[in-house]
């Protein structure tokens, strides 16, 4: 029996990121390749031309599993039924602007996109927040959103946690499948803390801690760490264009392991609804090393935590604290 088509909403389709993730979506690399997909596009009316150009190409590059199509400018119409949305329109900061005015720029967004998904989705829609500020963005659209789960609301802290691995394995050269369990801690931001305390690469050995190979702590604590914080900045430099391809694949790795699962013994990072686990505040938006099993997500408990990590750890959390604060003033 073929499987129904999953109805999945990219917002911001037009740009950068949603141009990469389409045809990622349409050839199955989110939900498998088993799984038939109806795309609803989203996009602001100035961006509905270029959006009506990816839509055709869409059509032009005749993916199997692509069932149908939906290119819209009307919030409603592109909510309609979805299944998975991937948040990933917002307002980008612009030279000279505040936090503060790009912060309420996103609010009122996010709100009212907030609103839509509430009253139009299917019941127990996942939803990814990309956009940044990511976690205050999905922290926005949870508090307007109340009949959708709290647990089904998060934000994509999976391209830092995917840079990190990245770092891992230039540093040991080892294929990227042979490590696992590094850690994002905290905000997408440059206060997130990339922990590979726990971390591990299958050898021919056997198991071993990142550290014990790597053999080198002063790196790890410092230059791996900024590097990872700051990769986004880096490519920016290099490419006079944001990192899209790889935030597209990583989203998508995001939502393929929340719905089919993470292999066993293997934890990922994902922006979630803090309960206080690990003394962080809860009732903020905290990336946390999570696993996934049948379509939902449990925070893995009982790691130690040395008191360098602790100290990243409040700090990252102090961040996500005042940003939800200064969001919570932008709409009063």
């Amino acid at each position: 029996m073929a499987k129904e088509p999953a109805r999945i909403l990219v917002t911001g389709a037009a740009g950068q990121i949603g141009y990469a993730l389409v045809p990622m979506i349409a050839r199955g690399i989110m939900l498998g390749p088993d799984q038939p997909v109806i795309l609803h596009m989203l996009d602001i009316p100035p961006a509905a031309e270029a959006l009506n150009g990816v839509k055709m190409e869409l059509i032009d590059a005749a993916f199997p599993l692509l069932k149908g199509i939906v290119a819209t400018t009307d919030p409603v119409e592109a909510c309609s039924g979805v299944n998975i949305a991937v948040m990933v329109g917002g307002f980008p900061r612009k030279e000279g602007m505040e936090r503060k005015d790009v912060m309420s720029k996103n609010v009122s967004i996010y709100k009212s996109q907030a609103s839509a998904l509430e009253q139009h989705a299917a019941p127990n829609c996942k939803v990814l927040v990309v956009a940044n500020p990511a976690n205050t963005n999905a922290l926005i659209l949870k508090e307007f959103a109340p009949s959708i789960p709290e647990k089904n609301v998060t934000c994509l802290t999976r391209l830092d946690h995917n840079r990190a691995l990245g770092q891992i394995l230039e540093r040991l050269h080892v294929p990227v499948s042979n490590v696992k369990n590094v850690i994002i801690w905290g905000n997408h931001s440059s206060s997130q803390y990339p922990d590979v305390y726990h971390a591990s690469v299958v050898t021919g050995a056997g198991e071993k801690p990142v550290r014990e190979l790597v053999a080198d702590d002063a790196w790890l604590d410092g230059e791996f760490i900024t590097t990872v914080q700051q990769r986004g900045a880096a490519i920016i430099k290099a490419r006079k264009l944001s990192s899209a391809l790889s935030a597209a694949s990583s989203a998508c790795d995001h939502i393929r392991d929340w719905v089919l699962g993470t292999p066993k013994g293997t934890f990922v990072s994902m922006g979630v609804y803090s309960d206080g686990s690990y003394d962080v505040p809860p009732g903020i938006i905290f990336s946390y090393p999570v696993t996934c099993e049948n379509g939902s997500w449990s925070i893995v408990q009982g790691l130690p935590i040395n008191e360098f990590s602790r100290k990243k750890l409040d700090a990252t959390a102090n961040e996500l604290v005042e940003e939800k604060a200064l969001a919570y003033s932008c709409l009063n």
